[in-house]
């Protein structure tokens, strides 16, 4: 069945709150730097950009400068090998585009594409070819114009106009010159990495990414095109939200730091820095949480005594741990829907889920839809469809090749994304569950029944859900909260349930309480609320004890399942009230102001965001209270009507996959969903 708009909390299972305490109006998100997002290292490093200097570790560029094979020099024997392998237009084509390369055109010549090769086995072999035969060229597998088959495209690696004997141009630049502006798109750094690495440096280079509205991937993705590198060759422990500005680690392999700090002053919204080799990459889920500065403007409440309590109650109550709308997706079809219907085996209908016009879509991409689902033209959807679809894309692309083949279509979607179709429905019957709990139960206490960390057992080791990276260039979508910082919770940890025995010693509190995301490893609890996961199942036709088809990987029961708190507390929890006269105005400094204010000259030059963006200071700068009362200092030159509004700004950390914004509803007591925070914006 269509919706005609986006879930709503309560249909995303998201009705209940930690305490009774009233609530008050404020605006979330207002401007995006109303939310700031600092990762929180495994360590518990806070990590932010505090620096842009170059690492001491160095590797020898001239070394591997000297070892790089000329352009110009005869490649005849080589050519030869390659028309065996590749045919003799490919071949002539290398060529005549080696011929441009030693007449001296590097900034001039363009890349070239080989022919359409659909056999992968094939396109590794003639990799690994350049690899060994031209170290001076990059090659990496592209789209063809068609939409669906895959080329290779050759072209010049970074620092070949060295190896020509140009003076090592772009390569082995003196400290001071690391930012300057002959760095080009066109030399990208070759994406295989450096084939001369100094043995004492790490293999990774690991830097602080901070973005201003940008999600992870698009950030990572623009970085990744100015070096000439995939996506998937950068490791993060969690991606981070688009409307917001974030500070977080991203490891790379055998990038030099001065690759990368050449880019900062033509990075917009973008900035890199506190760059260090290390021996291993980041991998999806190996941070201890995030650390949040949120500040909620236009705040409207009965008396700043609701607010002081409501502030108050959040640090010493906590919230409810619901997952968040982010993790159902921006759009009118629900992720959990589309996931539901690969548990159901309904191959066909989960596609249309995904293809089919929705609300909320631009007015192009829903056109696009409704041209296809009318049609079935999938060249024309293909050509025109943006690359930010990435599950359509795919679908479309298999659908292609094989069509009416509609689970391999859906297999084609990149394996992190098309698992977090399942997951999400697992999400959605945890959301109902943890309000059924705290209707039927309370949060004072625990009852028998109810599931809890096993505190009398040794610790075990935890077995974390898997879900393997994959090896598609693409494993984000923009409707889609992947979260992959990566459900620590979701662990298979020793748990059990409460009896009498639990009770009278009194050892376990609702902080303890737990409740499992149904899997073939997860217990149930022993009460009432274990009935609701599989009432709502059944509704849906699934059942979450047989397998309904034989495809694993879209099956509950073939998945481990795993544990999450129902409550959480906010960690370092700090409040302040603020006053303001311009909504445009920034209340909250981030690392890329503290940086302008702190290294100024530094900075000055990399600086390529919306200067409105940057803190504003003389007739509107925001005076802040201690929480017990309003300080109604008038800006110096301001005229006494202007009228001053009221904001709130909060900072806590919470563990990785607890949603800011659950905490941000227990404080206002409203809806966070983007349609209702619009309407306060009006």
């Amino acid at each position: 069945m269509a919706r005609s708009s986006s879930l709503s909390e309560a249909e995303a299972g998201i009705s209940c709150f930690a305490s009774s305490l009233p609530g008050f109006r404020g605006v979330l998100k207002h401007r995006y730097s109303d939310f700031i997002v600092h990762e929180v290292a495994r360590d518990g490093t806070v990590v932010q950009l505090t620096s842009f200097d170059l690492p001491t570790e160095c590797v020898d560029v001239k070394e591997e400068e000297k070892a790089a094979p000329s352009a110009d020099a005869d490649h005849s024997q080589a050519l030869e090998l390659f028309r065996a392998l590749c045919g003799d237009a490919d071949c002539d084509a290398l060529r005549d585009f080696l011929e441009r390369v030693a007449a001296g055109g590097d900034g001039d010549v363009s890349p070239v594409i080989l022919s359409a090769d659909a056999d992968k086995a094939h396109r590794s072999e003639v990799h690994n070819f350049f690899k060994k035969n031209f170290k001076f060229l990059v090659t990496d597998t592209v789209e063809h114009t068609d939409g669906v088959q895959r080329c290779i495209r050759v072209r010049l690696g970074s620092g070949a106009g060295g190896a020509r004997g140009g003076g090592g141009r772009g390569r082995g630049r003196k400290r001071k010159n690391m930012g300057g502006s002959d760095w080009r798109d066109d030399r990208p750094f070759d994406s295989r990495g450096s084939s001369n690495w100094s043995d004492h440096v790490g293999k990774f280079l690991r830097f602080h990414l901070y973005k201003e509205n940008k999600d992870t991937q698009e950030a990572l993705g623009v970085i990744g095109k100015m070096l000439g590198l995939q996506p998937r060759s950068f490791g993060f422990a969690g991606t981070k939200d688009k409307r917001a500005v974030t500070s977080q680690q991203v490891t790379v392999f055998k990038v030099r730091a001065n690759k990368l700090a050449a880019l900062n002053n033509r990075l917009f919204g973008i900035k890199v820095g506190n760059y260090c080799y290390v021996k291993e990459g980041l991998v999806l889920g190996q941070l201890m949480g995030n650390r949040f500065t949120i500040t909620l403007r236009g705040v409207i409440a009965e008396s700043e005594d609701v607010i002081k309590a409501a502030a108050d109650g959040l640090g010493k109550n906590g919230f409810i741990n619901y997952y968040g709308l982010q993790r159902f997706g921006s759009g009118s079809v629900p992720t959990h829907l589309v996931g539901a219907a690969l548990l159901r085996g309904e191959w066909k209908a989960a596609v249309n889920l995904i293809l089919d016009p929705r609300e909320g879509d631009r007015d192009d991409i829903n056109e696009l839809r409704k041209h296809y689902k009318e049609h079935g033209d999938i060249d024309k959807t293909l050509r025109n469809f943006p690359r930010h679809l990435v599950a359509e894309r795919s679908i479309l692309q298999c659908l292609k090749k094989c069509p009416g083949n509609y689970l391999q279509a859906l297999k084609g979607i990149p394996r992190t994304l098309r698992m977090m179709y399942v997951h999400s429905y697992q999400s959605y019957l945890w959301n109902h569950a943890a309000s059924m709990r705290v209707e039927k139960y309370g949060i004072s206490q625990v009852v028998e029944g109810d599931l809890v960390y096993n505190k009398e057992s040794p610790p075990e080791e935890s077995t974390p859900v898997n879900i393997p990276e994959t090896d598609d260039e693409h494993t984000n979508s923009s409707e889609i909260d992947l979260c992959s910082e990566a459900q620590p919770e979701e662990t298979i940890q020793s748990v059990k349930v409460v009896d009498s025995g639990d009770l009278l010693k009194g050892i376990y509190t609702f902080d303890d309480v737990v409740l499992p995301l149904p899997g073939s490893q997860a217990l149930f609890p022993g009460n009432e609320v274990a009935e609701i996961y599989h009432e709502m199942a059944k509704k849906d036709g699934i059942s979450l004890t047989e397998n309904a088809h034989g495809v694993k990987e879209f099956s509950i029961t073939s998945m481990k399942g795993g544990y999450r708190r129902v409550f959480q507390r906010p960690i370092d929890f700090q409040w302040e009230l603020m006053t303001y006269t311009d909504d445009s105005s920034s209340l909250s400094e981030t690392d890329l102001d503290v940086l302008s204010r702190t290294k100024p000259k530094e900075v000055n030059d990399l600086v390529t965001s919306d200067p409105q963006d940057r803190l504003e200071k003389a007739s509107d700068a925001s005076t802040a209270t201690n929480g017990s009362s309003f300080l109604e200092n008038k800006p110096t030159g301001s005229p006494d009507t202007i009228p001053r509004k009221l904001a709130i700004k909060l900072s806590f950390t919470l563990p990785a996959s607890c949603y800011a914004t659950m905490a941000i509803r227990e404080l206002l007591k409203t809806s966070t969903s983007v349609a209702y925070q619009k309407t306060l914006s009006c």
